[in-house]
């Protein structure tokens, strides 16, 4: 059901798993899809029919752009703790900040410095200030 590569791909037969989790095979797809993103270095390849197969691997950006500008393009208009915690591990992974650099950004951006600010604005800002704080290590 599950083969990973020596390259470290991972693969899965699609129809196998979704018969062993009680749900159809798009299931499978979306879950994968939607936890796998560009964003977190990873891409998912995924083939209908025959058995079907969703192929999962990191990938490392493209020396031609800017990992960091990829990164605030890539960060819409709110962005919740965890998927800012991954976006500066996988930028950490990557080796695009440094851990130090990593850590100040995971605090400023954790919820307790939010806590004086109302829920409803809270991604927003959150959204914003990281997309200042990857422009600042542009420059």
């Amino acid at each position: 059901m599950l083969e990973i590569a020596e390259n470290g791909e991972a693969e899965l037969q699609r129809n196998e798993l979704a018969e062993e989790l009680g749900c159809v095979p798009s299931q499978i797809n979306y879950v994968l899809t939607s936890r796998f993103t560009p964003e977190q270095g990873y891409v998912v390849e995924s083939r209908r029919g025959g058995g079907g197969y969703i192929r999962i691997r990191r990938v490392k950006l493209g020396r031609d752009v800017s990992p960091l500008m990829h990164t605030v393009n890539a960060v819409g208009e709110t962005l919740n703790p965890s998927v800012a915690r991954i976006i500066l591990e996988n930028l950490v992974y990557q080796k695009v900040i440094p851990v130090e650099a990593a850590r100040i950004m995971a605090a400023a951006l954790s919820d307790h410095s939010y806590r004086d600010v109302p829920v409803e604005y809270r991604d927003r800002l959150r959204a914003s200030l990281m997309k200042q704080m990857l422009t600042a290590l542009l420059s």
